[in-house]
């Protein structure tokens, strides 16, 4: 079943109409720059900076800038919605996301029109009082009545002290003025002059050029220190700049005069009043003043700010809607598109895929709760099924049988590896192949109907025999086989050895009586016949040598059926090798034999006579070889020994003759190519090998000729070194070491 993919969904709806919304953006976009820059001019073009807008326009501008920016967002949440739309698992045109969009912009936009337009206009005719002629009057006013009223104090009190000074310098001074001061006619005048005057306390006092001040007469209840109440810089003004000063500290007014008529005595007298209060209260309204016309300087400025803060709650809000309509959009349109999106993982198998718990239980979460229990089941039902089929795969790969499953139509469904090696040793499983292609004879036997059958098959330079087993059944028949080349070569192996033992115990009795007959004959009769007639010493000579040749057949043949138990120890391989050619060089001058070897050579744990006999024949068979064939240019035989990776191996190259067609039997006994030879010699050789945990290869050499490798496993060999210790199995031979399997193997 074919789950329709997002593009397959929104092919439904039809051939797309052309987009507008493109040129719906880029024109909105256009228009509200437009009205942009409209609205700058409108206000550039106003009253000046001082004098605010009148509020119908400013609120005809917030809402001319105002409308072409929600639909800007409007078209903006729109693409964003087509955009979240493309990537879910359903795909379309987001109309849902779309509608809601445009819903929740309506919503929010329609009363954010009405809302801001009358708090503009409230705003506007809230404040335009403030900015007007008349509260600037009223605030101008205001803070020069604060300040005249304090000046007028000031003024008062200074009038005061400079009145006062001038009664006391008319009455008083003269050439004798301080003398003067000390009467008490002067005294009472002075308190008088305080008093009447509602001053608190007075001083009149000389200073000196040197910084000293001389009280002359004072009256001061509040004993306040006269260096302390005037400083050098005041005195230095009333004698330079200005009749009198007047200092206000806490609630004391202080005036400094010079007595007129005098030089250097100076009259202070100290008022106690509600000055703070007043001079408070005077700057105060000039700050108050000072800031009403920074705040007229930027009345428009403000109003403009203020309408400008509207528009951008304004759009701030439709932006707001804008996002929870997509987030609203988002959340009813993303359990469709999990329960689309886990439906078309588990149809392209993924049967893990689920969909997320439901937060709120209505149809659509009960859907998806249904849809995770099916999901489940398939999975526990699909684990199950690959639980089985695994196990029968391990079984398979387990077990040595090679087995494949055939389908109906001829083709490979299942094989093991046991099944690939038997046949075609390929590393790639030929799953999907049909079985003609791989094995024609396997596939000939199933076309037979044949339930079980012996199969010869080939398999690379070697020759299999399979003993094949078919049952039926109705996804297809399953071939189970088994390799029994090695059996039947066993079988064969021993039911040679019990002949051989058989014959060799047949002939080899009467072989001595037939030949001492022979010689006794000869000593007897030999001297009796005529010495040109050489018959009698002919038939007597080829009987002698004929049984001669009898004993050395019964000879091999019981050495194979009855090899003696290898004694193992360690021996030098080059000496075994070295010897071995030596004696095929002296018999066979013509033939080249060389020996290569590292210095100083392997040392191998064997029986030195049995691989020194495995080396005779190997040997002897490569001169037979080599002296059959008259057409080779040269006439060699190279022996090389080798130790690498824990292996000891024996290469002998010849330029023979090479291999016969049927080189996997040559190791078999009685199979021979030479027309007096027993066959018995490479069976032995191949005995002698395996006996000592070897191998034997036969291929063909480059050029012409043979190459036969023989290698042993070093590591086995070295646990049955019996140089050190006692191994006897009492017999005069060594303790079998080895496996049962190997055991038996010798046999």
């Amino acid at each position: 079943m074919n789950i329709p993919s997002a593009t397959n969904l929104d092919q439904r709806d039809g051939p797309r109409r052309p987009n507008l919304a493109s040129f719906a953006e880029i024109g909105v976009l256009l228009i509200a720059a437009a009205i942009a820059i409209a609205s700058y001019f409108v206000i550039a073009d106003g009253t000046g900076p001082q004098k605010i807008l009148a509020p119908p326009v400013v609120a005809l501008l917030l809402v001319a800038n105002l409308l072409p920016g929600i639909a800007l967002l409007v078209l903006i949440g729109r693409r964003i919605a087509m955009r979240r739309a493309a990537r879910s698992p359903i795909g379309g045109r987001a109309r849902l996301h779309v509608r809601l969009v445009a819903l929740f912009s309506v919503i929010a936009a329609v009363p954010t029109l009405f809302v801001v337009v009358f708090a503009s206009l409230l705003f506007q005719y809230g404040v335009q009082f403030w900015y007007s002629d008349q509260a600037r009057s009223m605030i101008e006013n205001a803070t020069g009545i604060a300040t005249t009223s304090y000046e007028q104090m000031l003024h008062r009190w200074q009038d005061a002290t400079v009145t006062s000074a001038s009664a006391i310098s008319q009455d008083f001074v003269g050439p004798d003025f301080i003398e003067r001061t000390k009467s008490p006619q002067f005294i009472a005048y002075f308190n008088r002059e305080i008093f009447f005057r509602s001053l608190s306390d007075g001083f009149i006092f000389v200073y000196s050029p040197g910084g000293k001040f001389q009280e002359i007469a004072s009256l001061n209840p509040d004993r306040l220190d006269l260096a302390q109440e005037v400083s050098p810089a005041d005195i230095a003004r009333v004698e330079r700049e200005v009749p009198s000063i007047t200092t206000v500290k806490g609630d004391r007014i202080k005036t400094l005069t010079m007595l007129p008529g005098t030089t250097n005595v100076f009259y202070l007298t100290v008022a106690i009043s509600d000055v703070r209060v007043m001079e408070a209260q005077s700057r105060r309204s000039v700050a108050l003043l000072s800031s009403y016309r920074d705040l007229l300087v930027r009345s428009q400025s403000l109003q403009l700010k203020f309408n400008a803060a509207l528009l951008a709650i304004s759009l701030l809000i439709v932006a707001i809607a804008v996002w929870i309509a997509l987030e609203a959009a988002d959340r009813l349109v993303r359990p469709v598109g999990e329960l689309v999106g886990a439906a078309q993982r588990v149809a392209g198998g993924d049967l893990t895929a689920r969909v997320p718990a439901p937060e709120v239980k209505d149809e659509i979460g009960t859907l998806g709760f249904a849809f995770n229990q099916m999901t489940e089941r398939l999975q526990a039902q699909t684990s199950a099924l690959e639980s089985r089929r695994a196990l029968i795969e391990a079984v398979m790969s387990g077990v040595s049988a090679g087995i494949i499953s055939v389908a109906a139509d001829g083709t490979i469904r299942l094989i093991n590896s046991s099944a690939v090696a038997l046949l075609d040793g390929a590393t790639d499983l030929p799953v999907g192949k049909p079985l003609a292609f791989v094995s024609p004879e396997l596939a000939t036997l199933l076309d037979s109907g044949e339930r079980e059958a012996i199969v010869e098959i080939g398999a690379g330079n070697e020759a299999r025999t399979l003993a094949v087993k078919v049952t039926r059944a109705a996804e297809g028949p399953i071939l189970t086989f088994d390799d029994i080349t090695g059996q039947l070569l066993d079988q064969r192996r021993a039911a040679w050895s019990d002949v051989a033992r058989r014959i060799a115990h047949e002939i080899k009795n009467p072989l001595t009586p037939i030949q001492l007959a022979a010689e006794r004959l000869q000593r007897r009769y030999g001297k009796q016949i005529d010495p040109e007639d050489t018959t009698f010493a002919r038939l007597t000579d080829t009987i002698v040598r004929q049984v001669g040749d009898l004993r050395r057949m019964v000879d091999e043949f019981s050495s194979f059926a009855r090899m003696p138990k290898p004694v193992f120890r360690a021996e030098s391989l080059v000496e075994i090798a070295r010897q071995t050619l030596f004696l095929h060089e002296v018999a066979h001058p013509g033939i080249a034999f060389t020996l290569a070897h590292d210095d100083p050579g392997p040392t191998l744990v064997c029986d030195r006579r049995q691989i020194g006999q495995a080396l005779t024949n190997i040997v002897k068979n490569a001169v037979e070889a080599v002296e059959a064939n008259l057409d080779a240019s040269e006439a060699s035989i190279a022996m090389t020994l080798s130790e690498a990776d824990g292996r000891i191996t024996i290469t002998l190259a010849d330029t023979g003759i090479g291999l016969p067609a049927a080189r996997d039997r040559i190791v078999e006994p009685y199979v021979t190519t030479r027309a007096r030879g027993t066959g018995l010699g490479l069976a032995i050789v191949k005995k002698i090998v395996e006996e000592h945990f070897g191998t034997i290869a036969f291929d063909d050499r480059p050029g012409g000729g043979t190459i036969v490798t023989t290698s042993f496993d070093t590591a086995m060999l070295a646990n049955l070194d019996s140089s050190g210790d006692d191994q006897s199995d009492g017999n005069g031979g060594i303790a079998d070491a080895r496996t049962p399997e190997l055991q038996q193997n010798r046999t």
